[in-house]
């Protein structure tokens, strides 16, 4: 599905290059990735940690689109976010640990990933996502999402599952459980999804690697 190729890895923690090449090798083959207990504990910890001592007041509710946009539509989405700025030494971690992540994934698969936004969501009981896709071909600059799960103890019965489609012919790939740990990783463009109705508090991370999508009067994304 992507060019690919196996360069020797600078990275120096062995365990992240395992992981990585994992990834890798997932999106290659069927251009989405699911791994559970992905997180280095201790970047986990420090997230989970700083998500649970947050405030309600912490996090705006949802939109739907971009800029101008941008709209609030509680029949789409009600989760809460809150934009990860790097504002605490957990976010920078979590900077650092992705940003290592896009680096590998450009030299093995030559995606040309350029910068990547992401923000903690929270879904109270009763909170969904219907199902979407984060970039339209040839409208938007989005390559790769991905989504991290921040909830120690889920059960079958809390609900909250991410729903993965095809596209063409649109059928259901798979649901991922939103426990802790477990990393997703998809190309932007290919698949619709949707979270279903979450039964007790669920937190997650959401986050997209971008392209260069500047032209000579507009910058995207801006730095």
């Amino acid at each position: 599905m992507l060019n690919s190729s196996f360069p020797h890895s600078s990275t120096d923690d062995i365990g992240d290059d395992s992981l990585f090449a994992r990834i890798a090798t997932d999106l290659n083959r069927q251009g989405f990735s699911v791994i559970p207990n992905a997180l280095p504990e201790a970047l986990a910890a420090q997230l989970l940690n700083q998500v649970l001592n947050m405030n309600s007041e912490d996090f705006a509710h949802a939109g739907v689109g971009r800029h101008t946009d941008l709209t609030l539509n509680q029949f789409v989405r009600r989760d809460g976010i809150h934009w990860i700025e790097g504002q605490t030494s957990a976010e920078q971690l979590w900077l650092a640990w992705t940003h290592r992540l896009q680096q590998y994934l450009n030299r093995r698969l030559f995606l040309g990933l350029f910068s990547y936004e992401s923000h903690f969501a929270r879904y109270l009981p009763g909170d969904f996502y219907r199902k979407h896709l984060d970039a339209f071909r040839g409208e938007a600059n989005r390559r790769l999402s991905t989504v991290a799960y921040l909830n120690p103890g889920w059960l079958p019965d809390d609900g909250g599952e991410l729903v993965i489609y095809e596209q063409d012919p649109e059928q259901e790939i798979t649901q991922v459980t939103p426990a802790y740990g477990t990393l997703v990783v998809f190309l932007s463009e290919e698949f619709p999804h949707e979270v279903l109705t979450a039964k007790r508090q669920r937190y997650s991370i959401a986050g997209w690697f971008r392209v260069n999508g500047s032209s000579n009067d507009r910058v995207d994304p801006p730095s």
